[in-house]
This record gives C-alpha cells, structure tokens and sequence, in this order.
C-alpha cells in the first residue's frame, strides 16, 4: 500500500495561488506618477523598493555589495606563493639538517647548491625537479609541494578538481590527462558543428568525478571555464609584476611537472576562440583583497570568479543602462549568490511589471510606458478611499440621499409609516403584516367558535371550518419603500497648473483630488456632469485620464477669468442641473484673456485682469452657482481676493494644508450636494 506525506510546497511560487493582484502596485505608483514622475520612473522605483514580503531591486543590490565587501575580505591573493616558499624553505632547511652532521665533501656540495638555489621559488622548484634528496623527510615535504602545486593549477581552472583529486590514487593525474584530451577533443568537433548533447553526455559519464558541480551541457561547461580562466589571469593582474612573475612561473612549472602543460595550453586557444572578448570582459584591473589569510590558488580563483559573477549582477541590478530589463538578471547568479528565495524575489518583480501590462494597467507605445485609462480610474478610487478615511463621518453621509423621493427612486429595501403625501410605491406585505399584528390571533380565524352541527339522523358530524373574516386595513397600517433620488448637479473644479503650485509642493495633492472628485461623481453620482479645468496663463479642460500624468506648467499667469468663463459654459450646458464650483488656487488672478482669445499677464496684477475676473464672479452668483474657494497659500494678497469674491457670491473660503487637501474638497462638495437638496 502506498505511503504519502504532505508538506509545504517549498519549490517556488505557489501553482495553486490567486491571480496576481497588482493593484498595491498600481497604488503604490501612484503616489510618484502624482508628484510629477513618469510611469516608467514610477515602475522602476517601484521595482527597487519592492513589496510586502518581497525584496526590490535595492534590496538585492544591498545584499550583493555586502557579498562582495565579505569575499574581497576573506584572504589574500598571493597565498599561494607564501605555502609554496614556506613549503620549499621547510625541505630545504630538512635536508641541512640530513647534511650537518656528514663531515664529507660531498654534505659540503650539496649545502652549496642548497645556498646556491634562486629567490624566485618557481626557479628554486625547478633546479630541485632532479635533486637526489638525502632526507626521506624532506623528499615527501617537496613531494606534498608538487602535489600541492598542481592540485592548486588544475583547481584553479575546473573548479572542485582540487576536491575530486584530495585523495589520488598512481593513475589520478593519467585520469587527467585523459580528461583533458577528451574535452579538447569534444571543443574541436563543435567548432567543426559535429558535437551532439550524447557526445557530451558519454564525456560525463567517463569523467564525471572530476567534475563536482555537474554541468549538463557543453556549454555550461564551457561557460565556467571560461570563468575561471579569466579569473586566474585577473588574479595575476592583481599582483605585484614580481609576484606575477613567480606565480607564472608556479604554474608553468606544475603543469610542465605534470604533463599537461600542452593540453592545457589546447584548452587555453579554444576558449578564447570561442570567446575572443574574454580580455576585454571588464578585467583590465585588478582586485584589491583586504583579508589576512592566506588562499591557495583555487579559493582565490574562486574568490575572483565571484567577485566577477557579482559584479555584472550588480550591474544588471542597477538598471542604470539604456534599455535595461528584469530580464537582464542572471537568475543562476543570483541562486549561486544567494539562494532559491531571491530568484522567487525577482521573478515576483518580474510578474509585476508583466501583470500591469497583461491586466491592463500599463500600456507600450513608441517604446514609451503609459498608464491605461484603467489605471487612472483605479489611482481616483484609491485617492478617494483614502480620503474618506480620513473624514470623520461615516460612508453613508457621502450619498446624501433624499428618502422622501418620488418612484422614479431606487430602493432601499427598508420600509416606514406612510405619511400624508407620500408617492413611494406601498409595501404590500408590510402593510398586511401590520393589519394583522393589529387585529392579533382572532383576526386569523374570525373570532368566536366554529358553529356546532344542527344534527341529523346520523349524530353528530364533525364541524365544519369557518373562513377567516377579511382583514381590515387602517392608515395606520400602511408602509411605504422607501426610495432614493439623487438630483443631479453640474460641478466644475478649476486647478491651478502655475508653476509656484510644484515650488510649494502642492501639485500632487491637487492632481489626487481632481482624481479623487471623478471617482466620487462616476461611483456615487453618476448623474452629475463633471468638469475639471485646469489654469494657468490659460485654461483648458481636462479629462480624468491625463489628469494622473499632468505636469505643472513653467509659464507666468493665473488665469482664473479664463477658468470661469469655461466652467460657465460647462453649467449653461446643464440648466437643469444644480451648480456646483470648486477653485483650488495658491495665488490672486495675475491674468485674464483678451477680446483676441489671447492672454495677458501683469505683476501686480492689473485692474482690467481683477475687473473681469470678477465680472465672472457676478455672472456665476446671478447662475445661483456658490463659488468655495481653497487656498493652498498665506497670501495676504490672495486673502484680499478671495474674501472680495466670496462677500459678492456667497461662498465659502477655506485654507486647506496640502495633506488635508483632498478631504477638504470632498467634504465640501458632499455639503453642497446636501444643501442643494434640502
């Protein structure tokens, strides 16, 4: 019988999980779309914040240069020369004192040419390849420095090698050789295009173990290789000329002692061929190393090729490159450096900017991010919940519903007594309900007994059932359903686009609110006809999906004449409808429009610009239109106006802090609405 055990699915992203839910995200690039960033901006600083459990971009970048700050200081570069001089020092001076005590001639020659050996420990190596070492001690300390190089020299080329070899047996090094012809082999026959994924994997099953990082193809092969190939030559970059010296002479000298130093010189040729900018990979310097230890030259081979692997992580991380993309991140990298979870981190920031797009939020066009109309309606519901949150009144004070309404209403589905006058249809089983309740349990059989049989000759029969008497209906039994209507209304809110609105930070909490009134009006309101108008040396009307990607304008003017006579054209449109008109503004009318439709500018403002801006004025108070002006500045000239317009219209003035802003208009609006209805 068949055993199962069940546990968390530990293997990636959930397969069984929701649709993506990307609508934090658009919120979140919201915020800096509505201050002034562009969409992709906004996306790409989304993507360097990142979300809740989730790490961005900076995240990662942070944790690759902490990486690096750790591998630079984890030893020095030139370890291998120290172990190599401190090896050959310990047999040399094992070998003196084999000698010390023989008296001959011959301990005499041998103490010479011991005396006699280089400074350059590759050459000292070398001139000891053929000495007949008098101690056994000393011959298998020089030994373990042979192996010790060579171990070293193949590690630092196939990484792991010095792992696969740590305990060799006499045919270890023929394995190698063996190894080495066959790779050439296989390199020579794709360059040929007769190499096969078979060919390769009878090369891995020949050679495996002395591959312990177990590539799967050739090119994955090769693409280590060529890592660590061009991490030992920056190592050698890295030392000083004299160190570079002795360490090449190290090399050459173990691979010579070996017998591979022709294969691998093969192996040498063909990587570059196949990749001929290796030297120019960004490896023109070299690395500084800051730790104390000592590496040997294949943990210091290692340490480079890590180093180099974070490096372009860091850059493709960055995105500071034209044409950047998620797509750019080695996710190998990253799982090498870091692990499965940050692969699930990037390709959680992945899904987002391919589901702002899939989902409608983001759209391409000519190589541009632009945000759908989708997009917008979601940044004004946001910006509008949000604002609500902050009032003090409950939801349900935003409809302003008339519950005396007419039929023509929608229905609530709650009841009340019928009042004298009242057109809401009657709720028939409520008002039934009550006739019932009034006359209580007689009214259900029509009171009294059931009258007996007048008998027969055949006894008593059983009685008979009366019907119930009618029920009597009163007024005080009636309930009507009660209904809603909503009047509609003609609102027109003129934003001030002048420049001094960016300079004193407010040009956000303007667009939020524009925002924020089209998704009141479209979800709660959808009768009333909405008008924005923007105004700065001239005024145009703006529809709710450029609102979100608005800038400010850098011209001289605020021409709020301009702005009424277009919301007065927007309520003459609508006689029907009640008015409504909102002005956010942080300076007095420094502008009006000329009989020629063009705009004069003038500072301190000039008498004809205040003249006919308050001619407009006049106009909307005779429309019965309340203008409720918001003042984002203390102005003292500003202060002068403002009051000036509302002693001749009637509105209200309010100086609303940016942050407050949204709430303040809403609120008003709301009022107004309510007012207009009573």
């Amino acid at each position: 019988m068949a055993n199962y055990r069940y546990g968390r699915y530990v293997y990636g992203p959930d397969p069984l999980a929701l649709p993506y839910d990307v609508r934090g995200a658009v919120d979140e690039m919201g915020d800096a779309i509505l201050a002034g960033a562009n969409p992709a901006d906004a996306l790409r600083d989304l993507l360097r914040r990142g979300q809740t459990g989730r790490r961005g971009l900076d995240d990662l970048l942070r944790r690759v240069r902490d990486r690096q700050r750790e591998v630079r200081g984890s030893g020095r570069l030139d370890g291998i020369l120290e172990q190599a001089r401190a090896l050959l020092d310990t047999a040399v001076g094992q070998e003196r004192a084999e000698l010390f005590p023989d008296p001959s001639d011959e301990a005499r020659l041998r103490e010479a040419n011991l005396d006699a050996l280089p400074a350059d420990t590759s050459q000292a190596i070398r001139q000891l390849a053929d000495y007949d070492w008098r101690s056994p001690t000393a011959r298998q300390t020089f030994d373990r420095l042979r192996d010790l190089l060579r171990s070293e020299v193949l590690d630092s080329q196939f990484r792991g090698m010095k792992q696969a070899m740590s305990n060799p047996d006499p045919q270890a090094m023929q394995r190698v050789k063996d190894m080495l012809a066959d790779l050439n082999e296989m390199l020579a026959a794709d360059a040929r295009g007769e190499h096969t994924q078979a060919d390769f994997d009878r090369f891995m099953e020949r050679h495996g173990e002395l591959f312990p990082d177990h590539p799967r193809s050739l090119e994955e092969l090769l693409d280590s290789l060529i890592s660590r190939m061009a991490a030992a030559e920056q190592l050698l970059r890295s030392l000083s000329p004299e160190q570079r010296e002795e360490l090449a002479g190290l090399m050459a000298s173990a691979l010579d002692d070996a017998g591979l130093a022709a294969e691998m010189a093969r192996l040498a040729d063909a990587l570059r061929a196949r990749r001929p900018d290796l030297d120019r990979a960004g490896l023109a310097g070299g690395v500084q190393m800051s730790g104390e230890e000592p590496l040997g030259l294949g943990d210091a081979t290692t340490a480079l090729a890590e180093l180099a692997d974070l490096a372009e992580l860091e850059n493709a991380l960055g995105q500071d490159y034209p044409g950047a993309s998620l797509d750019d991140i080695d996710e190998e990298a990253v799982r090498r450096a870091f692990g499965r979870q940050a692969v699930d981190d990037v390709e959680a920031l992945r899904r987002i900017e391919r589901e702002l797009e899939r989902q409608g939020y983001l759209a391409r066009s000519g190589g541009q991010l632009d945000l759908t109309p989708k997009a917008v309606r979601r940044l004004g519901d946001t910006a509008l919940r949000r604002i609500f949150a902050d009032l003090s009144f409950g939801a349900r004070s935003g409809d302003h519903d008339q519950r005396d309404a007419g039929q023509a209403g929608e229905l609530t589905g709650t009841t009340r007594a019928w009042e004298f006058g009242d057109e809401q249809p009657l709720d028939v089983p409520a008002t039934v309900r009550n006739a019932v309740l009034r006359g209580g349990p007689r009214g259900l059989r029509g009171g009294g007994q059931p009258p007996r049989n007048q008998g027969g000759s055949g006894g008593d029969r059983p009685p008979q059932a009366t019907p119930p008497r009618a029920i009597k209906l009163s007024s005080a039994d009636f309930e009507v359903a009660e209904t809603e209507r909503r009047t509609a209304a003609v609102v027109s809110l003129l934003v001030d686009l002048s420049y001094s609105m960016q300079l004193r930070g407010t040009w956000a909490a303007a667009k939020q609110t524009a925002l924020a009134l089209h998704a009141l009006l479209r979800s709660k309101f959808p009768q009333d006809a909405v008008q924005v108008v923007g105004f700065s040396n001239y005024a145009r009307e703006l529809h709710e999906t450029e609102l979100a990607g608005l800038g400010w304008d850098m011209v001289q003017g605020t021409n709020l004449h301009h702005a009424l006579l277009l919301a007065g054209r927007h309520i003459d449109r609508h006689p029907e409808h009640e008015p409504v008109v909102l002005i956010v503004t942080d300076g007095e009318p420094t502008a009006h429009l000329q009989r020629d439709g063009r705009s004069w500018f003038d500072w301190p403002p000039s008498p004809e610009t205040l003249e006919l801006t308050l001619a407009e004025v006049d106009k909307m108070t005779r429309r019965h239109a309340a203008l409720n002006i918001f003042m984002l500045a203390d102005d003292a000239r500003l202060t002068a106006f403002v009051d000036n317009v509302a002693k001749r219209n009637g509105g209200r003035v309010l100086q609303a802090a940016p942050e407050h802003l949204g709430e303040y208009v809403i609120r008003d609006f709301l009022r107004t609405r309510g007012a207009s209805r009573r």
